[in-house]
């Protein structure tokens, strides 16, 4: 496990990446003539959160999943308000599972990309979960229509080609660091 110095630092730049990384994509889209299409497809905010936390461990990556949306918000007024507490707890739950898959061996011996994508897989579904639980929570105690457990599944198939770029990024980038360090 890193020291808490570098889970800290770790956590700080992906905060800053899970708050820039939207923004290029929106100004992306925006260019494109898409709006803010590009970002709610490609799920930008997710990827550091997932790779901090696979990275650097379940205590950077929940700090980072619980402060970026807040601090995205702070700064670009994004995500929407209603989304805020749910985008926390998502995000949140997504890396602190990444960071508890990363030290979890597998039963059985797969490459490497394979073995990350497994961990991903786990942290994604694991995420979803929460959340939709998250918003039933919502909806049966505190009446709240703006989300729904239907809504869950509209945003997975909305952002389903943000989850195939993390299939294939995250594990990459892994499979890479995996490598450097055996170097």
């Amino acid at each position: 496990m890193p020291s808490v110095k570098v889970q800290s630092l770790a956590a700080v730049l992906a905060v800053i990446a899970a708050v820039a990384l939207p923004q290029i994509f929106h100004l992306g889209g925006a260019a494109l003539g898409l709006g803010p299409a590009l970002g709610q497809t490609l799920l930008p905010m997710h990827l550091p959160v997932l790779l901090v936390g696979l990275l650097a461990g379940p205590y950077a990556g929940v700090a980072t999943g619980a402060l970026a949306p807040v601090v995205s918000f702070a700064l670009t007024g994004m995500p929407m308000a209603p989304m805020v507490p749910f985008m926390v707890i998502e995000l949140a739950a997504y890396g602190l599972v990444a960071g508890v898959l990363r030290g979890v061996n597998l039963p059985f011996a797969l490459p490497s990309p394979i073995e990350w994508l497994v961990k991903l897989l786990g942290a994604q579904i694991a995420g979803r979960l929460i959340d939709a639980l998250a918003i039933g929570v919502a909806v049966a105690l505190l009446g709240n229509t703006t989300m729904t457990v239907a809504s869950v599944w509209a945003a997975v198939l909305t952002g389903l080609p943000g989850l195939v770029l993390q299939w294939i990024a995250i594990p990459a980038i892994m499979t890479t660091v995996d490598r450097g360090r055996r170097r």
